[in-house]
């Protein structure tokens, strides 16, 4: 099959690994993939939605699929479909579920799927007098795309209203932030769900953790993730009923009835609040590096998957997942995530021992490569994966790999995985 995927980070390198250990007969095109992508398939650049449903159209491509949220938000399936190509993720109407934090808040209070107490609105009066109600710390977000990183959890009052202000002003998040949600903050455990959906049908995914702030301890700002691992021992089979039921069929079952069926990667941020769980946000696309633990766990066709899904047929299909656990340490750039960083090769040792050599391997993201040498590019490098029958022996061998790989200004976690350990 030939295969084409959006997106140049470790999430789009996770799902070609995948593909290409399955069947090294799928031919992989990239738009416009990374450095390290090259070794997995073609990269391309065709940076017109339109253009590159033509090439996909004349190259015979059997399925696109869709990593980031940007492309989704912007149409590419809609653009794809118009001219009949098969295409994994959501139109351009259910990637709101996404694009608009607001959209989003106002589905889940609409369809009664728990989540917490908010407000949505462009008056600073309105959101001061909300936050107001409060109890501190106090959740406040922009309502379009920040990278993942437009949600403040101000620690007091003051501070609330000063992120705001901020955003309301445009000085936070520009045009993404003038209209904000301020919510009340959940007191329990985050997870993150996955459940790939046709619009009628969906496969629900091992539930993950990540850790998103910068440094040990969860200190540090918020990032896109530095780290990530599954299944989590925190979730239970009541758990995972309780989720489908009361989250993912009322939200398939809304968005037929909104117009806008769902298809793609369901992205559920869930908190578990006194063994409830409660919708933080949705999103639209497998998280990063989420994506690059779940991967490896599939025992079954990723590929098959995706296509099934994409031709609304995933319930011809039975999905099955590995007995072990994966945990990822993502290996972020100097100077993340504040500033970009100097460009600095990587050197990675040559492996000796087999188990790692069988338990883990790396997922490039943040690489370009110059002469057939890598180098890193800034922000989140590359993730190192590591399998193992407990989480701790999965972690341990993640680290071990983390061992081999160097470049100048190296910056990991050293805690992956904490929670459960």
């Amino acid at each position: 099959m030939k295969i084409l995927i959006l997106g140049s980070g470790g999430r789009e390198y996770s799902i070609a690994r995948a593909i290409v250990n399955e069947n090294e007969q799928h031919k992989l095109f990239f738009q416009p993939g990374n450095g390290a992508t090259d070794a997995l398939g073609t990269n391309i650049n065709i940076k017109d939605y339109n253009d590159l449903a033509d090439f996909a159209k004349e190259n015979n491509i059997e399925l696109t699929i869709v990593g980031p949220e940007a492309p989704l938000v912007d149409g590419v399936v809609d653009i794809f479909k118009a001219k009949g190509l098969n295409i994994f993720g959501p139109s351009k109407a259910a990637a709101q579920l996404e694009g608009s934090k607001v959209y989003m808040k106002n589905f889940l209070a609409k369809y009664n799927i728990p989540t917490a107490r908010y407000i949505e609105t462009e008056s600073i009066e309105d959101a001061f007098k909300f936050a107001d109600t409060l109890n501190a710390p106090i959740v406040v977000k922009a309502d379009g795309l920040c990278g993942g990183k437009g949600v403040i959890i101000a620690q007091n009052h003051d501070e609330a209203k000063v992120a705001i202000s901020e955003m309301l002003s445009g000085k936070s998040f520009g045009d993404a932030g003038l209209k904000v949600i301020v919510e009340e903050f959940l007191d329990g455990y985050e997870l993150s769900m996955f459940a790939v959906c046709d619009g009628d049908d969906y496969i629900l995914l091992q539930a993950a953790q990540d850790h998103k702030r910068l440094l040990d301890g969860d200190k540090g700002p918020n990032t896109g993730g530095m780290g990530a691992y599954a299944p989590t021992p925190l979730v239970d089979e009541e758990l995972y009923q309780k989720v489908k039921d009361r989250v993912i069929r009322p939200t398939l079952d809304g968005m037929k009835k909104e117009g806008a069926p769902f298809e793609g990667v369901l992205f559920i941020g869930i908190m578990v609040v006194n063994g409830e769980p409660i919708t933080l946000e949705f999103n639209v696309r497998f998280g990063d590096p989420e994506c690059e633990i779940l991967m490896p766990l599939m025992l079954s066709s990723v590929s098959d998957m995706f296509y099934k899904a994409a031709t609304n047929r995933l319930s011809e299909i039975k999905v099955n997942f590995s007995s072990q656990y994966a945990v990822g340490v993502v290996m972020a750039s100097e100077n993340y995530p504040y500033k970009s960083s100097t460009p600095a090769e990587i050197i990675v040792d040559e492996v000796h021992h087999d188990e790692i050599r069988d338990n883990t391997h790396i997922s490039y993201a943040g690489v370009s490569k110059e002469d057939g040498v890598l180098y890193a590019d800034g922000g989140r490098v590359l993730v190192c994966v590591g399998l193992g029958d407990t989480i701790k022996q999965a972690r341990d061998r993640a680290y071990l790999r983390c061992g081999q790989v160097h470049f100048m200004g190296k910056k990991i976690r050293t805690d992956i995985a904490y929670q459960a350990l």
